[in-house]
């Protein structure tokens, strides 16, 4: 069962797991209402998108949706960012400016990283939401809002109150009704939906071909831990697109964030989610696919130096040599080892991705 829900804007939130499937029936009961809302999850599960999905499907859709990262202020510009400031209330303040209430009166004011806002800030919000009014910053009139607030928190709320960080009445002000966004690596059957929608998006935008996931990409896919969540998904989907340009995805166009996580995942015994009808594969093919990415990788990464190539490979300079030959590697497809210095002063390996990982990914079972 595919569940889908278009936002107003290019964002898309999609799934058939069961976490997603209760998310999606909450939002349905949720959106009707027009008490406060707070919605919990690591960076890039997508809690924006929700929130435009609960205005979007609200009685209040037809109102601004004003959307607001606490994050990104500092404690002296978050206030006359929320609340406004009057002409002459510092330095700079020209004329009159209305804050982000006063922008989405009659709709609704998502706060953003809610859990980044200063303790001092927080009474002022507090009251803003008690009072149902605000006061600009230099001024002396209490300005009447009518706002539907959705929060987002990408840290445990709850414990933060514990600590003295975030203020338990504020807290228990917005928590009316609360939305937990399962990460990505623990709704990965969703994957294959995913992938689907941001690829199809990224070659429609590029006039291409949609890509294929070749059945090793689908298996690092299912392997990676994902930290990034779905806007790290979404990110890579575009790379794919802009940089495949062989109508299939195999390991070389993959990140190599993502190629040697997955080969240090410590995940037992996940089933690869499913990308499509299953074929029939050649593991020669495979495997030699699996090869030629390592082997590309390693040239890459060291300019073309074939010796510290197979250094990292773990293999003799010979042996690289004889492999690149049998996998049909042009050596007008990497750098020409007359960059040989520049590899060696420019080039530097990150310690987590030795060549004991790649030869873990090669020997894992498909």
């Amino acid at each position: 069962m595919r569940i889908a829900s278009q936002c107003s804007t290019t964002h898309v939130v999609t799934g058939h797991s069961a976490r997603m499937r209760a998310v999606f029936d909450l939002v349905r009961i949720v959106s009707q209402s027009d008490s406060n809302v707070i919605i919990t999850g690591e960076s890039g599960t997508g809690k924006e998108v929700i929130a435009r999905l609960l205005h979007d499907q609200g009685p209040r859709s037809r109102q601004p949706f004003v959307a607001v990262s606490c994050a990104l202020f500092s404690e002296t510009l978050i206030e006359t960012e929320l609340f406004g400031h009057e002409r002459g209330a510092f330095t700079g303040a020209v004329k009159d400016k209305p804050g982000r209430f006063e922008m989405a009166h009659g709709g609704t004011l998502f706060l953003d990283d809610i859990d980044d806002v200063p303790l001092s800030m927080q009474v002022k919000l507090l009251r803003a939401l008690q009072n149902r009014q605000v006061e600009r910053v230099g001024g002396v009139r209490t300005i009447p809002v009518d706002v539907r607030i959705i929060a987002g928190a990408k840290h445990d709320v709850p414990q933060m109150v514990a600590a003295g960080r975030f203020r338990e009445d504020l807290y228990f002000r917005l928590n009316v009704l609360p939305i937990a966004l399962p990460p990505l690596r623990e709704r990965r059957e969703d994957l294959p939906l995913l992938v689907e929608h941001f690829l199809t998006r990224f070659a429609k935008e590029r006039a291409v071909p949609v890509p294929e996931l070749s059945p090793a990409v689908q298996y690092a896919f299912s392997r990676y831990h994902w930290p990034g969540n779905v806007r790290e998904l979404e990110n890579l989907c575009e790379r794919i697109v802009q940089t495949c340009g062989c109508g299939t995805t195999r390991f070389g166009c993959l990140s190599e964030s993502v190629l040697f996580g997955a080969a240090n995942s410590r995940i037992a015994g996940a089933a690869p989610p499913v990308f499509g009808p299953p074929r029939a594969v050649s593991l020669d093919d495979r495997l030699r696919e699996v090869e030629s990415g390592l082997i590309r990788w390693a040239l890459t990464v060291t300019g073309g130096n074939k010796s510290k190539a197979a250094e990292l490979l773990n293999i003799k300079r010979s042996t690289l040599a004889d492999r690149i030959a049998r996998c049909g590697i042009s050596p007008a497809a990497v750098t020409s080892e007359g960059d040989h210095e520049h590899a060696e002063s420019s080039t530097s390996v990150s310690a987590t991705t030795p060549a004991s990982a790649m030869q873990a990914f090669m020997d894992t079972p498909r």
